[in-house]
């Protein structure tokens, strides 16, 4: 087994290269953007853990000329001047979860950073007008056009979305500084700009007018990130260890890695993108795990998702909608899709150019179990134990073809959750009862997926499960306020069955009556492929 050493715990280029850890070349991208295509002012819109940062600390060492670092990199070949440029590289994360204050505290002590370097002017008081001067010192003392760097710009306003009176004040506060890039162009050579989302009220999008916003550009899709052809060829040695480690084929690997990380789609005819955060993750670890719940993402949206309560982001699975509808500045969105695309819980599954339409889905297992675990959390007054237990006990009764034990254990857990259950949740509370229960059965049959293959789709209106063992496929059809009839004949006149048949497995259908009234299932019936029913229970 061969040892690699993975940047699971910096984003920094220089180390990374330096303790000779995996690094996935992007460097002939940065040579491109910068003397191929000539750009001055760049965007770069990416979910969370997607290699900003990182990308951020290359173009840096880029530009300062750190030559040595590049020795093997595409950028050697490219690059024959190596010339040097000041640097101002600003991490805006450094602001976040702060007061006003706090975070112009913050900000200041990274202008003092390049202050002590190229002096400061005591009469330049505000963040913008100390960055003027920066700018000006630092092009004067060097003689060359100085490269300004910002990560993760919108970093300070993510939080503040709803509360109008402090995001006001930062946008002041963030305007006067972001305002110097279109003023002082003159004295830039190359400004790089990092985010997740585009705020209408930012300086730099509003005056910027020669900003090339390349989020959603195909040569540029790969950017951030591991693609499939990374994959396939610089990280496959990784995969290889990575499959001896678990003692399974690397297809085996590769098929489990993709089925949890890969899925991103960023543009019309996108590059097939993996996390990198996960995958290097859990190359490193060896194992399989949801790294994008570990690193915090889920209560973020699950605080969005309040002031949308007509909202279930699984409705979104497979949405189609025009390019403004997800492409769009989060702060005055009507719907959620925004927060969900920019942040990384949808992506684009496919253009349909003729409709000129996006279809967005969940990208990836990880990503959807994610948003399950905090909905979990959020929708579940009972501890991890009790809900644990009874997802095995479901899936045990699965393993073994006894579907009606399964639903059993099912319809005794829905009977354990606290009465007043909707009530207690704000964003549930302006739900209806209706609404509610479809979640509930949602995110109950998703879970099961730790323990059996289940597909779960959910359109407004109606979701349905179909559940894979070795030996059985179970379709299901949920009805809130429904009968078994009407979920029976659902699964039949859409065919819903239809591309199991010829699996060889045992096809069992079912529909499922639930009450929101009585707040649990109140009636199934459990039917084989041809109709006769097996089990019926009526409550």
């Amino acid at each position: 087994m061969r040892r690699f050493v993975y940047p699971v715990d910096t984003d920094q280029f220089q180390k990374i290269r330096e303790q000779g850890k995996v690094y996935v070349d992007k460097t002939d991208m940065i040579y491109d953007l910068v003397n191929v295509k000539k750009y001055e002012y760049v965007f770069l819109a990416r979910p969370r853990r997607f290699g900003k940062s990182l990308l951020c600390n290359t173009f840096k060492a880029y530009f300062q000329g750190q030559k040595e670092l590049f020795e093997g990199l595409k950028l050697m070949e490219l690059e024959k001047e190596w010339k040097t440029y000041p640097v101002l590289h600003f991490d805006m994360s450094d602001l976040k979860n702060y007061s006003i204050p706090e975070a112009k505290s913050n900000l200041e002590k990274q202008l003092r950073t390049y202050e002590s370097i190229y002096g400061s002017d005591p009469e330049s008081v505000t963040a913008g007008t100390r960055l003027s001067t920066l700018i000006h010192n630092a092009c004067r003392q060097t003689g060359e056009r100085v490269v300004v760097i910002i990560d993760e710009y919108d970093a300070p306003l993510m939080r503040l979305l709803y509360d109008k009176e402090q995001l006001e004040a930062m946008h002041s506060m963030l305007r006067e500084f972001y305002q110097v890039l279109k003023d002082e162009g003159a004295y830039l050579k190359f400004v790089f700009i990092t985010g997740v989302t585009k705020f209408s009220q930012m300086s730099i999008f509003s005056e910027l007018n020669n900003l090339k916003q390349i989020s959603m550009f195909d040569d540029y899709s790969g950017l951030c990130g591991i693609t499939q052809n990374e994959f396939d060829t610089v990280l496959r040695p990784c995969v290889e260890d990575y499959a001896e480690a678990l003692q399974i084929t690397v297809e085996e690997a590769y098929t489990l890695l993709k089925k949890n990380y890969d899925g991103y789609h960023f543009s019309e005819n996108s590059h097939d993108v993996y996390t990198p955060y996960s995958v290097l993750n859990a190359l490193n670890d060896k194992t399989i795990r949801n790294y994008w719940f570990d690193s915090g993402t889920t209560t973020s949206l699950i605080d969005h998702l309040r002031h949308f309560p007509d909202f279930n982001p699984f409705d979104f699975d497979g949405v189609e909608v025009e390019l403004s509808s997800f492409n769009a500045p989060c702060e005055y969105a009507s719907t959620p899709i925004p927060m969900l695309y920019q942040s990384g819980y949808l992506t684009i599954d496919h253009y349909n150019k003729e409709d000129d339409v996006y279809v967005l889905h969940f990208p990836n297992y990880e990503v959807r179990q994610s948003i399950i675990s905090g909905l979990t959390n959020y929708l579940m007054d009972t501890d991890d134990l009790e809900r644990n237990s009874a997802i095995l006990a479901m899936s045990r009764a699965m393993k073994r073809g006894d579907l009606p034990a399964a639903l059993t254990e099912l319809r005794s857990y829905i009977a354990s959750l606290p009465y007043d259950i909707i009530t207690k949740k704000e964003w549930m509370a302006k739900k209806s009862r209706e609404d509610f229960y479809k979640l509930l059965m949602y995110v109950i049959f998703s879970l099961l997926n730790s323990k059996v293959n289940t597909e779960v789709k959910s359109i407004r209106g109606r979701a349905d499960v179909v559940i894979k063992t070795k030996s059985d496929i179970f379709v299901l059809e949920l009805k809130v306020d429904g009968s078994v009839e009407s979920a029976l004949s659902q699964i039949e006149s859409t065919g819903y069955a239809i591309p199991y048949a010829a699996d060889g497995r045992k096809l069992t259908k079912c529909g499922v009556a639930i009450s929101s009234e009585a707040r649990n299932i109140t009636h199934w019936r459990v039917v084989d492929e041809e109709g006769n029913v097996i089990d019926e229970q009526e409550f």
